[in-house]
């Protein structure tokens, strides 16, 4: 683990896992301990995975201002982080909500970006909407699992927007390909991984500007994987095709039967993919 101080002099942590070219890679949540993000399904023995802690999140101290957990000022923090590195150019990786920051970098920064992959991407920096029909349609590609029937009840529910507290708690097996004892430890650890007090301020009223930021993506030239798995409820494919055709430079990969952590549902698959974009 690496500490280095970030614009306003906030501590942010990062590990770093492997040997090779080193790979930033920002986790999602909103707001959530990189640590969920493991060895990225063993991509670490190809590159050197420098996986940041967000500012108040994991091993990253907790700012004295709240507003700077919002997305769009985590964009210095980023910076900060290129510049301890000592490297001109990052090749950075964003998982879900950490795509929208990966995104914003790329827009505000597009000369220091290398290779930009964007896993099972989240579309609110880029004004991009997902449908409840969309998610209905995706749903019902599981509908042969056991736990379809109650999964789905609970997510027509939440459509419908009369479902009730426990409605997310049970449709948390469409997040994964496989809902087996793995995918249930995962899910659960995220009730103490995750900044909730951050993650609350992370997309308010302020954090994105779509129009702005797709006129700015125009102009990087960077290679970009926008990789989507085929059964994933948050990041359906539909959306990340749409969102991969913002970028001029642009690679859409949807891993079969995988749903919002790809690597976990099939590393050998996840990692030759992105091995293959970041080489």
């Amino acid at each position: 683990m690496s500490v280095f101080s970030a614009y306003d002099g906030t501590k942010l942590a990062c590990r770093e896992l492997g040997e090779g070219p080193p790979l930033v890679c920002l986790p999602g949540g909103p707001m959530q301990d990189s640590v969920y993000l493991g060895d990225l399904g063993g991509l670490s023995a190809h590159r050197r995975l420098i996986m940041l802690d967000l500012r108040g999140t994991g091993r990253s101290a907790v700012p004295e201002d709240p507003a700077s957990y919002r997305c769009d000022r985590l964009v210095d923090d980023v910076e900060a982080l290129r510049e301890h590195l000592g490297l001109d150019r990052l090749d950075l990786l964003g998982h879900s909500a950490g795509t929208n920051l990966a995104t914003l970098y790329a827009a505000r920064h597009p000369e220091r970006v290398g290779r930009l992959a964007l896993i099972a991407p989240s579309a609110g920096a880029l004004g991009i909407t997902v449908t409840g029909d969309v998610r209905v349609a995706t749903a019902r590609l599981r509908r042969d699992e056991p736990w379809f029937p109650e999964a789905f009840a609970a997510l027509d529910a939440l459509v419908a927007g009369r479902a009730g507290a426990d409605a997310f708690q049970a449709i948390a097996p469409f997040w994964y390909g496989r809902w087996d004892e793995n995918a249930r430890a995962h899910r659960a650890a995220e009730a103490v991984q995750r900044n909730n007090k951050a993650a609350a301020v992370f997309a308010v009223e302020g954090a994105f500007d779509p129009p702005a930021t797709r006129a700015a993506l125009t102009r990087l030239t960077s290679p970009v994987l926008v990789l989507a798995g085929e059964v994933d409820l948050n990041s359906p494919p539909p959306a990340t095709a749409e969102l991969a055709a913002l970028f001029p430079h642009a690679e859409l990969i949807v891993q079969s039967g995988a749903g919002h952590f790809p690597w976990l549902d099939d590393a050998k698959r996840f990692v030759a993919a992105t091995e293959a974009f970041l080489s």
